[in-house]
């Protein structure tokens, strides 16, 4: 079985070998080392003038590759930990995102920002945090986030493909975990649904009439497919799980679907649920035509993440903790 990590590899040399614009920039990319994560590994060796390893500068790595969007190639950029997109907002924020705007649809910036985040792996407040939410709602910013639902080689070569900028977002649990086989021991007699080509949603069931709608994405879906089967065994609470690969912008119309039947909506994220992705999908269902949804959202504490795992634990969302807000909103 293929896992996540070299599935996010294969995309990469499949776009690179499509497309000759395709560039990759970052740290610490080169092999034998190949990337703090091994995403890269072999990709110098078979491309050596399009790695390009830069010095420990992400403001001027995003920058760069900005240009070099704007000229016409492709580039992809490694930042090392998800906690330093701190250090590229003003370019992707400020320049990036305007470009196509600013220059009156003259230019484009096809250029994807990749970049490990999350925590569970202690390695303390500034290398665990789930940044996402940061990029979420800015205009000409598009967010995403593999999963094993999904195909995540065949996300990251549309991603490349885009015109506009993209934020990559993958979790570093995730890089471990294989592609599901549904029916096969992974989601016993779930039923999956997929929303969109490009940037999909897929809406996992195991009934035609849920009773509890859990939107999630990423590495969270891992930790929400295993309540799922919990509380159904344990209670015959049934779910419907939606998981976005798209977190900006957004489309709702899979999960208001699913919502028209259960009525019960459940947020799952690893940011801080305060202010977070949760919250404006909340804010939207709220606000859409939808009458009499029950809303929970379960994400971080608001706590700088912990090094020690009793701490990180408690702080991170838990299964526990999402199984307490599944029981919580079937009062």
């Amino acid at each position: 079985m293929t896992t996540v990590l070299q599935h996010l590899t294969d995309g990469l040399t499949r776009s690179m070998e499509g497309d000759k614009r395709v560039f990759l920039l970052g740290e610490d990319l080169l092999d034998p080392y190949g990337g703090a994560f091994k995403v890269t590994r072999g990709i110098s060796t078979r491309f050596p003038e399009r790695v390009l390893t830069t010095p420990i500068s992400e403001a001027a790595i995003v920058g760069i590759a900005t240009g070099m969007a704007m000229r016409g190639l492709r580039p992809v950029v490694e930042i090392m930990f998800g906690d330093f997109v701190t250090l590229i907002m003003d370019q992707v924020i400020n320049h990036a995102s305007k470009f196509r705007w600013v220059y009156n649809n003259n230019v484009s910036v096809p250029i994807v920002v990749r970049t490990p985040m999350g925590g569970r792996r202690g390695y303390g407040p500034t290398h665990s945090q789930s940044l996402e939410k940061l990029f979420l709602g800015i205009p000409g910013v598009r967010v995403l986030a593999p999963n094993t639902i999904g195909d995540p080689a065949l996300l990251l070569q549309n991603a490349i493909a885009d015109d506009d900028p993209v934020v990559f977002i993958e979790h570093k649990l995730l890089y471990a975990c294989h592609r599901l086989e549904i029916g096969k021991g992974d989601l016993v007699d779930g039923e999956v649904e997929q929303f969109g080509e490009r940037y999909p949603t897929y809406n996992i069931r195991f009934s035609s009439k849920p009773q509890i709608s859990i939107a999630t994405y990423g590495y969270n879906f891992e930790i929400v497919r295993k309540v799922a089967l919990e509380v159904l065994y344990e209670r015959e609470i049934f779910t419907e799980i939606i998981v976005f690969s798209q977190l900006s912008p957004f489309n709702l119309m899979p999960l208001a679907e699913s919502l028209s039947k259960s009525h019960h909506l459940l947020t799952v994220e690893e940011g801080s649920s305060n202010l977070g992705w949760g919250s404006e999908i909340a804010a939207r269902i709220a606000e859409s035509d939808l009458n009499n949804v029950k809303i929970r959202r379960v994400g971080a504490l608001d706590f700088p993440i912990a090094n020690t795992k009793t701490l990180e634990d408690l702080i991170l969302p838990s299964q526990s903790v999402i199984k307490k807000a599944i029981y919580d909103l079937m009062e």
